[in-house]
């Protein structure tokens, strides 16, 4: 859906009324429902094995049999304008380019250091995060072409794809690059098809932003914030359904009934909050953080009003029948990571599956909902990196396994990079492809296989 098409439905929703609030604090499902860890992995497809890159034929990951994958976007290949790819590779969403092709936006996690987009698209000239865009054939199985689209921007980690078309990439800081420099907290939209426009949209709120999910009813855009404990959940209504530089209204998540919540620590699986919003009066400030200004001040303005706190909110999407999955990577008895699922109909928020140790999952970070409805897990924990897949029954089960050792294949790159975090998983909008990144030392794969014989 473009954006003309986005607005042009969305035309009578910003009059609609606010679905009204129940008034229960938590319950919990039937013991049926209430998810958890399944031995047996009945929903997966098998045991891991080592599998050969078509592109290096190094064995970097292992799979379940039957599935293959090629490599591509390695930190170092050039892009389209002969400029080295920038590492870091993080976030990512795809879009149909054509009936075959396919454009991928990726994030780059970098800091302070040279922007590498054109200057049209850089926010900041000292600054060295921002976003490559990717074309790819998926009916060939081919990559075809790179290029920067927005920079200037501070550790892109996540972000989220929009029904109109375009990515909304994220800074996972409250940096301030000095004098010469520029605030930055923000989120900045870069369309599929070009350059970003490097103007932050500044009402959803300057704070350690991490992942976003938009709900296509209505064109709100609920928002995660990685800041330790002192977390929280977002929603952004816009003045404009799919404007967002029309600007518009920022919300904070709170339980009904419940003062200042606390969602850090052991929460049954399948509980069921009843949950409401407090208005951000002030979701922006440009000066850099200090006495005069807390980082954490938009979630001390939802705090105070009796908001929500989460363990270190990271990813989120959008699918399975207008509900968002978002993770918080550390939340838990284990603090080894949950992942709640919210329903923007029903106004609730239920615990969908906690992790009871690092041996199950471990530090989960970004999500994405499969086209066959399973949930796509990235570890971003320590020791051995896994693509987990999650059903939304709770069923968990291993994908794929970081195993890359490196001796200068490609690039000169040499090392052992099997501890890397697994980023940006996403897929094809034909269903065939599921893209992730390794972020470190920058390898953006393309896994393709039978997925009908499991729950992704």
């Amino acid at each position: 859906m473009d954006r003309r098409s986005f607005l042009k439905g969305a035309g009578t929703i910003a009059g609609a009324a606010a679905i009204p609030f129940s008034a229960l604090n938590a319950r919990a499902q039937s013991p049926s429902h209430q998810g958890g860890v399944r031995r047996g992995h009945t929903a997966g497809y098998g045991p891991l094995l080592p599998t050969l890159d078509r592109t290096t034929g190094v064995p970097l990951i292992s799979l379940p049999e039957g599935f293959k994958y090629l490599t591509f976007g390695w930190t170092g290949d050039p892009l389209d304008n002969g400029a080295p790819t920038p590492g870091a590779h993080d976030g990512m969403a795809t879009f149909a380019a054509s009936k075959s092709l396919v454009r991928i936006v990726r994030n780059h996690e970098r800091g302070v250091s040279a922007p590498f987009a054109p200057s049209a698209a850089t926010y900041d000239a000292l600054a060295g995060g921002g976003t490559t865009t990717i074309l790819f054939d998926s009916h060939k199985g081919d990559f075809v072409s790179a290029a920067p689209s927005i920079s200037g921007t501070i550790r892109n980690c996540a972000g989220g794809p929009t029904p109109w078309g375009s990515w909304l990439t994220c800074e996972e800081t409250f940096d301030h690059t000095g004098a010469a420099g520029r605030p930055h907290g923000y989120i900045f939209e870069v369309p599929a098809d070009g350059l970003g426009n490097p103007v932050p949209l500044r009402d959803m709120g300057r704070f350690s932003h991490e992942a976003l999910a938009v709900d296509p009813a209505t064109g709100y855009v609920y928002e995660t914030e990685d800041a330790g404990n002192s977390s929280g959940l977002y929603r952004f209504i816009p003045n404009v359904a799919g404007n967002l530089t029309q600007g518009g209204r920022l919300y904070m998540m709170k339980v009904v009934g419940v003062n200042q919540a606390n969602l850090t620590g052991v929460i049954a699986n399948g509980t069921i909050y009843d949950v409401e919003w407090v208005q951000i009066g002030t979701p922006d400030n440009p000066a850099p953080a200090g006495p005069g200004l807390a980082s954490n001040f938009v979630w001390a303005q939802g705090r105070v009003q009796g908001a929500a706190t989460f363990a270190r909110l990271e990813g989120a999407w959008y699918g399975n029948d207008a509900k968002i999955y978002i993770v918080s990577t550390s939340g838990g008895g284990s603090a080894r990571g949950q992942v709640w699922e919210y329903s923007p109909s029903e106004e609730t928020l239920k615990m969908l599956f906690q992790s009871p140790g690092p041996e199950v999952l471990n530090a989960p970070d970004n999500i994405c909902v499969s086209p066959r409805g399973g949930l796509v897990l990235c570890e971003d924990g320590s020791g051995e990196e896994f693509l987990h897949g999650l059903t939304v029954d709770g069923e968990i089960f291993p994908f794929a396994k970081n195993t890359a050792v490196l001796n200068g294949e490609r690039n000169g790159i040499i090392g052992d990079f099997s501890g890397s975090e697994w980023a940006g998983a996403c897929y094809s909008p034909d269903g065939k492809w599921l893209f992730a990144n390794l972020q470190s030392p920058g390898i953006t794969f393309a896994i393709t296989g039978p997925w009908a014989a499991g729950a992704l």
